[in-house]
């Protein structure tokens, strides 16, 4: 499983996910893949999971239309996404 690589921004997505139905949260909310140049290159396996987070805003767009799904999620990057998942947990 690599546990000293770099996580992708669909790994955390699902992660996020997984941890949210697991506390019984609602995971129905869903964004829409197809407003990104790239959203279709989204893994079958975390489709589910990234509608969910651009639905429920944890993750947003890069800025220029692309959403970067298997790309890199920077310390920045998961920081943000950490902080809008406690708010969402708080609600």
């Amino acid at each position: 499983f690599a546990p000293n690589g770099n996580v992708t921004r669909e790994q955390l997505a699902t992660m996020l996910y997984r941890y949210a139905q697991s506390l019984g949260m609602s995971t129905r909310t869903n964004g829409d893949l197809s407003g990104f140049i790239d959203g279709g290159k989204t893994s079958a396996w975390a489709k589910d999971a990234m509608q969910w987070a651009i639905g429920c805003g944890l993750i947003s767009g890069k800025g220029n239309g692309t959403v970067d799904p298997t790309g890199s999620a920077t310390r920045a990057e998961v920081a943000t996404i950490m902080q809008r998942m406690v708010r969402l947990i708080v609600q």
